[in-house]
């Protein structure tokens, strides 16, 4: 979902920028007078001279009641758009932490950095894999792992997700005592040179 929502506003950001740049340029360009070129009437910038709010537009509504309030609202829930944005990038959604069965009644915790750094690296080391990227998420007694990993020229999807299943999260889950770990994984194809036949 936050994926989805950077998107989009970045897409909304850009497209902004992009028409009041284009206008700011063309105004600034001086087409009608150079070239007998004529803007459109709504246009903002039809001259080097032109300013984006004349002195009527931003004194036109001062007198009213309505109008502060108003600009003060709009600023204050664009701003506090604009600080949950910035929360909502800085929070991780990664497990922090595992609980782990010790046998004694107490349990322990096991640090999820760890589990994931050792995913990475056995995951790397599986036959038809160059390199992966492991992350845990959901909560201490029910982690989901997410995996990333770039798929060898030679390599059989297939069989390096059966191995991945068999293999690295049912290691995972065995010295980890958890009865199961859900996993996703996302294969990525590596580039790879052209090899040349003679």
């Amino acid at each position: 979902m936050r994926t989805v929502l950077n998107r989009v506003l970045l897409a909304l950001t850009g497209l902004v920028l992009l028409v009041v740049g284009l206008s700011v340029l063309l105004g600034g360009l001086d087409l009608q007078r150079r070239w007998n070129f004529t803007m459109p009437h709504w246009w903002p910038f039809t001259g080097p001279k032109d300013v984006l709010l004349t002195a009527h537009d931003r004194t036109r509504y001062r007198s009213d009641g309505w109008w502060w309030p108003v600009v003060i609202a709009v600023l204050g829930v664009l701003v506090l758009a604009a600080l949950w944005w910035l929360l909502a990038q800085a929070r991780t959604r990664r497990l922090r932490q595992l609980r782990v069965d010790s046998g004694d009644g107490q349990g322990a915790l096991l640090r999820g950095r760890a589990v994931e750094n050792v995913l990475t690296s056995e995951t790397e080391a599986y036959d038809g894999v160059e390199w992966a990227r492991a992350a845990l998420r959901g909560k201490r007694g029910a982690p989901v792992a997410r995996i990333v990993l770039g798929l060898a020229a030679d390599a059989t999807p297939d069989e390096v997700v059966a191995g991945l299943d068999s293999a690295v999260l049912h290691r995972a889950c065995t010295s980890a005592g958890l009865d199961k770990l859900p996993a996703e994984a996302r294969l990525r194809a590596v580039r790879h040179r052209a090899a040349r036949v003679s």
